[in-house]
């Protein structure tokens, strides 16, 4: 049972939003807000309870890190749409009383951090994490060291568009290394944003060969392998990739053909359930990394089992953009790309090394961490 659940109504336009509150633990919750048509409040409230897990796994007694509850928003509306802005404004100004005292808020699908934060400056809200400012220790020097954090940039891109990519890169690359598989690896990636982007690139700069990215337009594919950096200079904010850019030997293909191109792995990057029971039997991988939330129906994932196919779930998966604003708040981590890499490289490494040597199916394992790290926070913390 969730602690709160909240449906919002614009008077102006009729869309339907929501807040999900799945656990407070010392009175504050953390997790995402997105914009996306279709979103309902049964993915919200899953969301939300992936988020618990989340903050669950990262749980170090010894850490600054205050692990907190798990909490998600979503607005059924299209992202694309010019009146995305000011719905987007009206839904935070109904939600400001538990953005400023319990609900710390990021990006997720749809929606960017930057234009989370200018409109929230529009209104007068100071931060979208200002709701654990009670938990620190020195608010001045966290938010300090959050604010360098989010100047710093990587061949260009600022550091929190890459941090989530980068965990699931890391995390792909320590099941790759526990399979055993020593022959070239492939990866097929869809949704091309920050998540997708990110992780293609990292898994590139591995020595991953990237044959396939998919974008709302379609796939763009090589078997040879992508030119991932050309992709990535060529693509809009939200992902989208100008096909006049392609490199001499890219080819489009439609876009239900993300599944079922040869590779070893498949990255979902983009929008939940789009792996279900009607479509998993064309999936061509034998590994999936869930970049996006909820990318793969449980229904799915048992008949994926059945054939071997093993799914690193969400909640572990990417988990390393809620873990690196903690850590870099909390001052468990300097605010360098050399320190949050360090950090997050460590941290998916031992908890993939964790759940894979467990036993039982990934998700079952990892789930079985969050739970024993949640009775610990328990205990410590209270909720």
């Amino acid at each position: 049972m969730a602690y709160l659940e909240l449906r919002w109504s614009d008077a102006a336009t009729g869309t339907t939003g929501f807040l999900v509150i799945d656990r407070l633990v010392r009175g504050v919750a953390s997790g995402g807000l997105r914009m996306r048509a279709g979103c309902t409040l049964e993915e919200v409230r899953g969301l939300a309870e992936g988020m618990t897990l989340k903050e669950a796994l990262h749980y170090d007694p010894a850490g600054r890190y205050v692990p907190l509850g798990g909490a998600k928003g979503g607005i059924d509306f299209d992202p694309y749409d010019p009146r995305a802005r000011e719905i987007l404004a009206r839904y935070l100004t109904a939600m400001r009383p538990l953005i400023e005292r319990q609900w710390t808020m990021g990006e997720d699908f749809g929606l960017r951090q930057d234009t989370i934060d200018e409109v929230l400056a529009e209104l007068g809200i100071g931060s979208s994490v200002q709701a654990v400012y009670p938990l620190l220790d020195n608010e001045s020097e966290a938010r300090a060291r959050l604010a360098t954090a989010f100047c710093v940039r990587v061949d260009g891109v600022p550091l929190d568009e890459l941090v989530g990519g980068y965990g699931v890169a890391e995390a792909t690359l320590a099941a790759i290394s526990l399979v055993e598989s020593t022959k070239p690896v492939r990866a097929v990636v869809q949704g091309f944003g920050s998540m997708g982007g990110a992780t293609a690139r990292y898994l590139a700069a591995s020595g991953v060969s990237v044959v396939a990215v998919a974008d709302r337009h379609g796939v763009v594919a090589n078997p040879a392998g992508l030119d991932v950096e050309n992709l990535l200079r060529h693509r809009d904010p939200l992902g989208d990739v100008d096909r006049s850019a392609l490199c001499s030997g890219d080819r489009t293909r439609p876009a239900e053909d993300w599944l079922s191109i040869p590779a070893d792995i498949l990255v979902p990057a983009a929008v939940s359930y789009c792996i279900d029971e009607h479509n998993c039997d064309r999936v061509a991988a034998k590994l999936i990394v869930e970049a996006a939330n909820l990318p793969v129906t449980i229904a799915a994932e048992r008949r994926l089992a059945e054939r071997g196919v093993i799914v690193i779930p969400d909640f572990l998966a990417n988990s390393a953009t809620n873990a690196w604003w903690w850590w870099t708040l909390f001052g468990d981590i300097e605010p360098t790309a050399e320190s949050a890499f360090g950090k997050i490289h460590k941290q998916m490494h031992a908890l993939v090394e964790a759940t894979l040597a467990r036993g039982g199916t990934p998700r079952e394992a990892a789930l079985a961490l969050a739970q024993d790290n949640l009775d610990r926070i328990n205990q410590n913390l209270g909720t």
